[in-house]
Order: C-alpha cells, then structure tokens, then sequence
C-alpha cells in the first residue's frame, strides 16, 4: 500500500508538476510588489526593453579587420525572434558618436561589444535562440560572452533545475545509504524513503495546485520536505527499537504515543517558522513560507499515516535492548557551559561581519563560463542596470539654457564615480543627434525631438519624457567594487543634488539587489527573533517547568547566531537561497530539544533519579543518526557548480552541528546548572 502511493505521487508529480524553475526578469520580486513600484514608473515612463550585450574578442588588437565576420553576427542576431534591434560597429560609428563610443568600445581594443535590445520574451525561450547563433558564429576568430539580466536570469534558472533534479536525487541516494549504514535493516530503509517519497510528491502537488510552482527557493523544496518527514521518522524508529516485546500492534502504539507529543510540537515549531517568512516582500521568500507550511504538514501526516504501517509489518522486533548513547556526567557542568558560551560566544562575533548583500558575480562560480564573461562585461563598463530619473527643482524643462548644463555636468559627475561604468542620458542622445550633418545648428529641443523621431530610432524616447520634465540616467553599475549598495546610491543621489537637480526615481536591477538585502537581513531578525519568541511559549508547553523552557530557549538561540555568525567569520554572502537555512537549522535544533525534553520530563514524573543523563541515553541516538544523514545529504550540495546551492548546504550543515550540540551537550548541563544554583 506504501510503495504503491509513493509510485503513484511520484509518476503524478512527473506527470501534473513543472519542475522547471520560474525566474522572473526582475529575479525577487513579483511585478505587482510594492518594491517593484519604483521599477513600473520608470517603464512607463521611458519604454524601452531589456538589453543582452554580447562582448566578442578577437586574436589580436584589429577588432575592425574582423568587420566581416561581425557584421554576419550581428545580422543573425538582429533577425532573431525576440530581438527588436541592436547596435554593433558594423551598424553604428563609434569614432563620431559619444553615445556608441559609450556602448560599443571596451577597454580592450581586442574587443567591441554588440548591444541587442529584446521584448519581454522568456529568457528560457529566448536565451537558447542566441546561443545558437553564437555557436555558428564562434570561432578561433571571434570569441562571445553573453551578458545582461536575461542571460544571467536563464543562467540562474539552468542551475536551479539542474541542481533540482540532480542533487536533490544524490541527497535521497545517499539518504538512502545512511540509513541503511545506521539501521542495517530493509524495511527501515524503504519504510523511509517511501514515507519521504509520499511526502515530497504531495507536497508538490499542492503547491502545484496552489498556483506557485517551482522558484529560486522553492527549488530546494524536495531535500527540505525529505528532511522533515526524515526527523519524524527517525525519532519513530528509535522508540519501536526501543521497545521490548512480540505483539506488533502493541509495540507500535507504544512508538507513536512516546513519540506523537513531540513530533506535534516539533511540526508546530517548524510550522511557524515558515509562517514568519510570509510577512516577507520579496516573492521567494514568501513562497518559501507557503511551501514550507505545506511541506511540514504533509511530513508530519505522512509520517504518522504511512511509515508506521511499515514499521508494524514489517521491521524487525527487537530481542534486546540496543546500546545507548552515553555523555559523561552532568556533575561536571559549569566546566562544560563555560567552554560552550567561549565557543559559541566567539562565532557570533561573526554576525555584524555578515554579509546579506553579496554582488551578482557570487551567484556563479568562479572559472565558470557565465562568471567570467559576466566579470569581463563588469570591467568593461558595469553589469548590473540602476535607473536615476532626476527632474528640476521647482519644475520647469530640462532643456532649458539654465537646466541643460547641469545635466551635462552630472553625466560627467556619474561617469567619474568609482562604482559606475557606462552611464547613458540625453545629453549623449544629443551628442549622438549633433553627428548629422548641420545637425549641430539646431537647439537642444530640437536635436531631442530629431532622436525622438524614427530617423534616429526614437532612442530619446527611453530618456526624455515628451514634456521634458524628468529625463532617465541609465547606469551600469560594476559589481566588484566593494562597497555596500545603500551607500553607493546615496553618494549617486548626492551628485544629483549637487547638481542642481532633483532625484525623483531610483529603480533597476542594483536597486532591487539593495532593497534584497535589507528584506534578508530584516527576514532574519524579525523571522528568527520572533521564532524564539513563540518557542518560548511552546517551550514552557514541553517543559512545564520555567527553567528549563529558559534553557530551552537560551540554547535554540545560540544556533542560528552560531550558524550566521560562523558564516560571518568566513566572509561567506548569504543571499536569498542560503538565508532560509537558518529557519532549517532552528527547526533541527527544536525537534531534537523538544523530544529530548519530553523524554527527560516524563523519566522525572516517573521517579528516575537523574532523568537528563537516561534521557539523553535515550535520545542521543536518533539525533545523532539524523544529524549525521541531513549532514552528509545536504553536504552533497557542496558539490553544485552553483554557489548559493553550495553556501545553502553548507549553511544547514553548521546549523545541524550546532544544534545537535546544544541539545545533547550544552541543554542538560545548563538546564542542571540553572535549577541547582
């Protein structure tokens, strides 16, 4: 009956379920966002699509020797569906035109760049039709790397799938193996992965069914529902190994009511802490929240409903009591606790060190093909798009003797910035309209409504509102400078006003990448913060006694600031994929506390005179079993070529080595030093 409803979910969800990753242009947010608001203005506004820029280097410094081959590129990329137009020295001067000088030269004289402006088609759709152009086209000749927000939003959405399919599959493999290794016993081990395959197909289903598909942090959504529906199964497994005794129906009564209280309050734990993520801005992490609210139902209903009809029929009925864990004895506490608050202490030194704002080059891997084309393009004159609308203060046009000049002084004020690479604005546009001939005799007004006309491409439209009352500065912004976005924009917003003019708008992609950082640094306070709070609550449920449901907490605390604090130290980003590990890792840490504390409270009731050590004998084990598989299946993360895959994995490992510390070494101790003083 269990292997026919795994099979069955599973073929439902190969049959009904995209597993194919949506990322959207913007990457974060959904369009109708408030955060997006910023970026709907400037649309509207100033219309214009999104840009690829392809960099294309020959053997040696004659880029124009090599027009020939240029030109038939850029023939077959214009005539691409999808593109709407582009630029390249074949189509454009760059030697009379201050505007292509811009956009075309790059510092190497070995290279040139084609600009190719595109539609709102899907970077999915779109991508792999220029690829297939570069690939004709690429030779020991011509050298093409492809960048620009579509590229890197396909990129990112290839190595989501592809870690999806294939690490989330090595991760239940060698699930698979330790629980064999640990268990040595058949039914345990396709009693599991059943039980855990049940999960993951219904959770993707109703996720399905919920409208949300699959995103950039709902990709990992299989390995997290297998871990939770793995923590029940585990501790389920230790209880009916526990027992003693030949009447089937008797010993599994006995598995689930020793183990019912705590997976409740475990799953209700777990719970929360996806609800917290809903409050969230940034799409992602709401769905996460969403997702992960069904998944931790789903893992603790299947693991009740499934894995103990397999338990009951088939699993081996224990002869003997098995070995238990031993710690050695709690007398020796403060020495213990002492050496924890040192340890502990220190790694979270590492937490003002973090750092939530990392650049788009961290989300590739170093020697990667998209990493090092994209760092190319950043040297050349910035990768990453941000928007300045400014206007004039009090009103009035921006063509005006008095105001014209000032725009022409800010364009020189960005381009000077250190942070800043190409800039466009209108005074290049007219720059650019002055190059035809007697063209320079006209005024500013004029010369604008010339580029704003089909004779130039209408380019000014994208810069110039028709009023002439707000113009748009396009920036490419570098991402290897180091130095926090917030600070950047503000030093941007600084030159405008000391320009005489007005900032009305900031918006694009660097924009978006800074309002992230603060929604993950926010989610992390506010979602781990008020975590604990409600884990205090459920604590003094669990506990029934203040002093521990205090230890309980103190020592749930110091995971996440461990974890973080760790990843502070080591200089390692936590971007929108790695910072939901940290909700991961305090949902391990409570599942194992609040078992261990049941355990610990109902071998006091019952007279035992020291209940922390036989309660940790007890315990100990399931959680390092289950520690010991979520760290090895998430350490095959480690192995992705993607980054945030690699620092996700890495992040649940520390989290499940603090955790499982905390609650065997530091919570019984500390829980004995508190009533004992």
């Amino acid at each position: 009956m269990a292997l026919g409803a795994a099979a069955v979910g599973v073929i439902a969800v190969l049959v009904f379920v995209d597993l194919s990753p949506r990322v959207q242009g913007d990457f974060f947010f959904a369009y109708d966002d408030p955060q997006m608001q910023a970026v709907r203005e400037v649309a509207d506004a100033f219309p214009g699509g999104a840009q690829l820029i392809l960099r294309v280097t020959v053997p040696s410094e004659d880029v124009a020797g090599h027009r020939k081959e240029i030109d038939e590129l850029t023939d077959d990329l214009l005539a691409v569906d999808g593109v709407e137009g582009g630029f390249s020295i074949t189509t454009a001067d760059p030697e009379n035109s201050p505007l292509f000088q811009r956009i075309l030269r790059t510092p190497d004289p070995g290279a040139t760049n084609i600009v190719l402006q595109v539609d709102g088609t899907d970077p999915e759709l779109l991508l792999p039709r220029i690829e297939a152009v570069v690939d004709t086209h690429e030779s020991d000749q011509l050298s093409i790397v492809i960048s620009g927000v579509p590229a890197i939003v396909e990129m990112v959405r290839r190595s989501l799938y592809r870690d999806l399919i294939v690490f989330s599959s090595a991760a239940i493999v060698v699930f698979a193996l330790l629980i064999g290794i640990i268990y040595r016993e058949v039914a345990i081990v396709v009693g599991t992965i059943t039980t855990c395959l049940v999960s993951v197909s219904a959770t993707l289903l109703i996720v399905q069914a919920l409208g949300m598909g699959i995103g950039l942090l709902t990709a990992n959504l299989v390995t997290i529902v297998f871990v939770l529906t793995l923590s029940h199964v585990v501790f389920l497994t230790a209880n009916w190994r526990a027992a003693l005794g030949t009447d089937r129906p008797t010993l599994i009564r006995g598995a689930l009511s020793k183990t019912l209280e705590g997976s409740f309050w475990s799953m209700t734990t777990t719970l929360l802490g996806f609800a917290s993520l809903l409050i969230a801005t940034a799409q992602p992490l709401r769905e996460l929240g969403m997702a992960g609210m069904v998944g931790t139902l789903t893992a603790f209903t299947t693991a009740y409903v499934v894995y103990p009809s397999v338990l009951g029929k088939w699993a081996r009925v224990q002869a003997s009591p098995g070995s238990n864990f031993r710690i050695p004895s709690l007398r020796r506490g403060k020495g213990t606790l002492w050496f924890a608050v040192l340890l502990f202490g220190s790694l979270s030194f590492g937490l003002p060190q973090l750092d939530t704002d990392p650049s788009l080059l961290a989300y590739f891997a170093p020697g990667s093909e998209l990493r090092e084309g994209l760092a190319l393009v950043d040297a050349d004159g910035g990768s990453s798009t941000l928007d300045i609308v400014v206007s004039v203060p009090g009103g009035g046009t921006v063509t005006s003797p008095e105001a014209y000049p000032r725009l022409d002084a800010l364009q020189a004020e960005f381009e000077a910035d250190s942070a800043v690479g190409v800039v466009l604005s209108p005074t290049l546009i007219v720059d650019h309209a002055r190059t035809i001939p007697l063209a320079g005799l006209f005024p500013v007004e004029t010369l604008l409504d010339l580029a704003s006309s089909d004779a130039l491409g209408s380019i000014a439209l994208g810069f110039v509102t028709p009023d002439r009352a707000r113009v748009r500065y396009s920036l490419r912004m570098r991402e290897r400078v180091e130095e926090p976005r917030e600070e950047v924009m503000a030093r941007l917003t600084e030159k405008v006003e000391e320009a005489g003019l007005h900032t009305e708008t900031i918006a694009g992609l660097y924009d978006l990448q800074a309002k992230l950082a603060r929604l993950i640094a926010s989610s992390l306070r506010i979602g781990i913060g008020g975590l604990l709070m409600l884990f205090l609550g459920i604590a003094l449920i669990v506990a029934r006694s203040g002093f521990t449901a205090v230890a309980m907490w103190v020592c749930l605390g110091v995971v996440p600031l461990a974890t973080l604090g760790t990843f502070g130290h080591a200089r390692i980003a936590i971007d929108i994929i790695t910072s939901p590990a940290a909700n991961i890792a305090l949902a391990i840490g409570a599942d194992s506390m609040i078992h261990l504390v049941i355990r610990v409270r109902r071998l006091a009731a019952r007279g035992v005179s020291s209940p922390w050590e036989d309660g940790v004998e007890q315990i100990g084990r399931p959680v390092m079993s289950a520690s010991t598989i979520i760290c090895v299946g998430f350490g095959i993360f480690i192995l992705s070529s993607f980054p945030p895959t690699q620092r996700f994995g890495l992040a649940v490992i520390v989290g499940t080595i603090v955790a499982a510390t905390v609650a065997l070494v530091v919570l019984p101790r500390l829980d004995t030093v508190i009533k004992d003083t």
